[in-house]
């Protein structure tokens, strides 16, 4: 998953969108060196992201790209889910797409001890070209798909699978809307289950 989704997975709840969107950024044991609610924010993009890779509808997806693809088609495939989330917006939330993301950027902005430099500039750029919403346009993908294969450690042409994505979008929405069902009910598992364990008065 991409970070629209782990956005929309983490829950209403300020922090632990944070904490969705961190995941991308910190690695390493949790010390709580920040916020309960963040840190279980990150714990969350990682089961998610667990759950992602092993999902039978995820696997099915990711190998009809093709062998060339085997190894780097996991990151041009969690973009180009978060183009058919940012697509199908409004059957996952009754909240707009770009109130959904306004209202995460000012949040954060009151968190922002808790936010490393990297994610800082991640959040300013997207927030400057409202790169999220912009996930419904084609042509913001290609652009993405462009921009990460470039910042690979050895830079690779992931924009050449986007006439692959294209072509299949009828079974890998089919294959989204099977992965991203499951994976709305177990982060809305995990959040009931961490919330019982370390927020007992909410």
């Amino acid at each position: 998953m991409n970070y629209l989704a782990h956005l929309l997975l983490s829950g209403p709840d300020p922090d632990w969108q944070l904490g969705g969107l961190l995941g991308d950024f910190v690695k390493g044991p949790l010390k709580g060196e920040r916020p309960q609610a963040i840190e279980d924010g990150i714990r969350l993009h990682r089961r998610i992201d667990l759950l992602s890779d092993q999902h039978p509808a995820y696997l099915s997806a990711l190998a009809r790209l093709g062998p060339r693809w085997r190894r780097l088609g996991g990151i041009a495939l969690d973009i180009w889910f978060d183009h058919l989330l940012a697509d199908s917006w409004q059957q996952w939330t009754p909240v707009p797409l770009e109130t959904f993301v306004d209202t995460c950027w000012s949040n954060f902005r009151q968190r922002q001890q808790w936010i490393p430099e990297n994610a800082r500039a991640f959040i300013q750029r997207a927030e400057q070209f409202t790169l999220l919403p912009g996930y419904r346009d084609v042509g913001v993908i290609q652009r993405t798909l462009e921009r990460v294969g470039q910042r690979l450690r050895r830079p690779q042409p992931l924009v050449d699978m986007l006439p692959l994505l294209q072509a299949d979008r009828v079974l890998l929405e089919r294959e989204f809307h099977t992965l991203y069902t499951d994976l709305t009910l177990q982060a809305a598992l995990f959040r009931q289950q961490h919330q019982n364990q370390n927020y007992p008065g909410k």
